[in-house]
Formats: C-alpha cells, structure tokens, sequence
C-alpha cells in the first residue's frame, strides 16, 4: 500500500480488523507474484508488538498479507531490549510508520501478574520475568482504583506504549516529527475488533475516530 502517513496506515489496519470482524476478508497479498515480488526486500506499512497468544495473530485479524506487517511478539507484550531494537529496525530502516502495541481481554501475562500482587502467587522459571514486568501496570491499575479486566488491560498497554517511548529515544523523536505514531490497540477475542486505547502522533482519521473506541494523545 502506499505508504503517506501514519494516519493512512492506522485506516488500513483498522479496515482490514472491520472486514475480519465481518466475515469478509480480502486475505490480500497472499499469492505467488507477492512472494516473488518481495524476495529482493520488505517494505512493511506497520510494527506491531503484540502479545503472543495464539488467538492474536496480527496478519488474520487485521486481513493484511506478506510483507505488510513487522510483527514482534512477546507474553503480555512485554518490552525488552531486542524488542526495542527490532521496533527501531523497523521504523529507522524498513520504514514503517506506524507502531501499534496489541493487547488483548483474558490475557494470561496480566493475569499472572494480578494474581502476584493479589495473591501472592509466584510464578516459576522464566515466566516470573513476565509477570515481574507486568506488575507495574497491576499496580499503577490498583492506584487508579482500576478493578475490571478491560480496564486492567488498557492501563497495561498503556503502560506499555509509555515504556516504549520513554526507552527509545528514536522513537520518541520520529513521533515528535510526525514521521511515525504510536497506538495502543485492545482486541476482544470474542468479537473479533480492535479498539484504539491510546494514541501518540497523528493519527486522527475519520476512520480511527469512528466506531473504535476513546483515543488519548
């Protein structure tokens, strides 16, 4: 797709998540002479970090193919250096401009997480470096006085933007000069849709504003 500006590439993510919710998906980009096309180079519109559940694959619920999506996934998306660095590589090098976080409802890294700090549950392994990273926004949830999931869900990807931006200073300053921006996306496994829960940089299209849920700037 041709690639104008952030705000171009949140529409077509966002058409694409209406055409998976209804039924009716273009799978575009997905045949022979796209393989072929793109064996030289990719040239992808998007990053998205995304958690890793298996519910959450970015290319189906957002009806997009091969070389459209730079895809990073991690439990509960949680950010690490190599994840920085691959958002980084995709922004500065490949030329995406738009970065979306993707949480989800009834995501186990958050749920983990909750259950630590509520329960004092500990989780074993590697799996605790999940959860530990998860815990600021159990927390910062808990002092907003945050006790539904949905609500839960969408301080943790907001943390998560947050972070991201604060870590990366190539990142924050692509969004200052409007070359990139940053969305925090939250999709529900049942319907299928994903709603905008926090944006940075311009993003506001009659398409974003309409039907997807508050942004925040």
């Amino acid at each position: 797709m041709p690639r104008t500006s952030p705000a171009v590439a949140l529409d077509a993510l966002l058409a694409g998540n209406t055409r998976f919710v209804s039924g009716a998906p273009q799978h575009p980009n997905q045949d022979a002479a796209r393989r072929t096309e793109l064996a030289p180079g990719q040239d992808p519109f998007a990053v998205i970090l995304g958690c890793s559940d298996s519910r959450l694959a970015a290319e189906i619920i957002f009806d997009q193919g091969l070389g459209d999506l730079f895809v990073v996934r991690t439990a509960g998306h949680v950010l690490g250096t190599e994840v920085l660095g691959s958002v980084e590589y995709a922004t500065s090098v490949l030329g995406a401009r738009l970065v979306v976080v993707l949480g989800h409802d009834s995501c186990g890294a958050v749920a983990a997480a909750r259950a630590a700090v509520e329960d004092g549950f500990a989780a074993g392994g590697f799996v605790r470096d999940i959860v530990e990273r998860v815990t600021p926004s159990i927390l910062a949830a808990r002092t907003a006085g945050l006790t539904a999931d949905t609500d839960i869900i969408d301080e943790h990807i907001r943390h998560t933007v947050d972070l991201m931006l604060e870590r990366s200073r190539l990142l924050s300053d692509q969004v200052a000069s409007g070359d990139v921006a940053v969305v925090g996306l939250g999709y529900a496994l049942t319907q299928g849709n994903a709603r905008i829960v926090t944006t940075h940089g311009d993003v506001h299209t009659e398409t974003a504003e309409a039907g997807t849920g508050p942004a925040s700037a």
